[in-house]
């Protein structure tokens, strides 16, 4: 499945992790990546900015966490092209106010057209959310972003 004969999954994970960590978006949220084969974990510190008025962490911030390690652990088995989340389930089971969340997410199925993903997002250890998504390749090239090739 490799796009380039010479390209080997460690360059491609480099080049994810740049392409994640240098988005706009996660300049809000500071976060970590680490990927393997089929997965990926993210953290991030809890913080004040996250918070709703009830003094916890949005649901939004849960819904980011859950549906990003669910697409990289899936974007760690395609080396073409940038995958897309067409569906994502989430379920949030605890109020978070402190600590660390980590996000694990990984790649359960794929076939011809998609792939199924798992993730849940754990704080301090404890689960307090969890999801799952269905993800397809889209037609945009991997080479063709500039964060993932200059990495």
């Amino acid at each position: 499945m490799l796009a380039e004969p010479h390209l080997d999954f460690e360059i491609h994970y480099r080049r994810l992790k740049n392409m994640y960590i240098t988005s706009p978006i996660n300049t809000f949220y500071d976060p970590s990546i680490h990927l393997s084969p089929g997965n990926a974990e993210i953290e991030i510190e809890v913080a004040e900015k996250f918070f709703h008025g009830g003094q916890a962490v949005h649901g939004s911030v849960y819904f980011k966490l859950l549906d990003d390690a669910a697409f990289f652990g899936v974007s760690t088995c395609e080396t073409e092209v940038f995958v897309l989340t067409i569906a994502f389930t989430t379920y949030l089971t605890r109020p978070v106010s402190s600590g660390r969340l980590k996000a694990v997410g990984t790649l359960v199925n794929q076939n011809r057209t998609q792939f199924i993903a798992e993730s849940v997002v754990y704080n301090n250890g404890k689960e307090v959310g969890r999801g799952n998504g269905v993800f397809v390749r889209s037609h945009n090239r991997l080479m063709d972003i500039e964060a993932y090739r200059k990495a």
